[in-house]
């Protein structure tokens, strides 16, 4: 007499129920994580505004420790060596939107060291962006 091969459950493999009720759980906790993850690329490029930022102001200090005076331009502190590049403005995309705030000059006082073709150097510096980020602060005032 032939003997009948024993199945058990090891070798008969997922029902399709098992395997339906396993994608309704994944389903789920990705349905869970998807708002989690949906500012995460603003918020990398916020991170990398407030690093170009922070470094460019960094430069601007140092060059003035230095020189005395500030950086007429992005480009001088390149071309100095404090820069390599001009950084882009990751929420415009662009290296050529930066916003600068300018020392005031007194015409009538143009100080010791400088003369009269020097033009006002750059103190601060902010983002061209319209923009709005996500805590609710105009990047222009970063």
């Amino acid at each position: 007499m032939q003997q009948r091969p024993t199945h058990d459950r090891a070798q008969q493999g997922f029902t399709l129920l098992e395997l339906i009720i396993v994608i309704a759980v994944v389903g789920i906790l990705a349905a869970i994580a998807m708002p989690a993850l949906k500012n995460v690329p603003t918020r990398a490029n916020e991170a990398v505004l407030k690093t170009n930022l922070h470094t460019m102001r960094d430069v601007i200090d140092q060059h003035f420790g230095d020189k005395g005076k500030f950086p007429a331009s992005l480009e001088q502190l390149v071309e100095m060596g404090y820069l390599r590049k001009v950084p882009v403005d990751p929420i415009t995309k662009r290296n050529d939107t930066w916003v600068f705030e300018y020392e005031e000059v007194d015409p009538d006082n143009p100080g010791p060291e400088s003369d009269q073709s020097d033009e006002p150097g750059i103190t601060d510096v902010h983002s061209g962006s319209l923009g709005v980020s996500l805590d609710g602060t105009p990047y222009s005032e970063w």
